[in-house]
């Protein structure tokens, strides 16, 4: 991890300051260093959640499927195909 240089500022109540320094109490350490911790494993938990594709047991033998035996294009697919290859030339 690089120097900390950035900040972040937020405004809050007095009854959110004292919980999260009550919680931080607790953990031995800053107020700081709680925020920074609990603030950054959120946005990982989010990113995660946002970034990966899950899927049940049938959605995935589904997915594999259709990677093994893919359906024949469509008319609206051959269509595209043939617009994309008058627009796009390939070096």
């Amino acid at each position: 991890m690089g120097a900390k240089s950035a900040r972040i500022e937020i405004q809050l109540s007095k009854e959110q300051k004292a919980l999260i320094e009550h919680a931080a109490v607790y953990l031995g350490c800053s107020v700081s260093d709680f925020v920074l911790g609990n603030a950054e494993q959120a946005a990982k938990a989010v990113i995660e959640e946002h970034e990966r594709i899950q899927l049940d047991r049938v959605q995935a033998l589904r997915f594999v499927n259709s990677l093994f035996s893919p359906p024949s294009p469509n008319g609206p697919l051959k269509a595209a195909a043939k617009e994309h290859r008058t627009q796009v030339h390939s070096r």
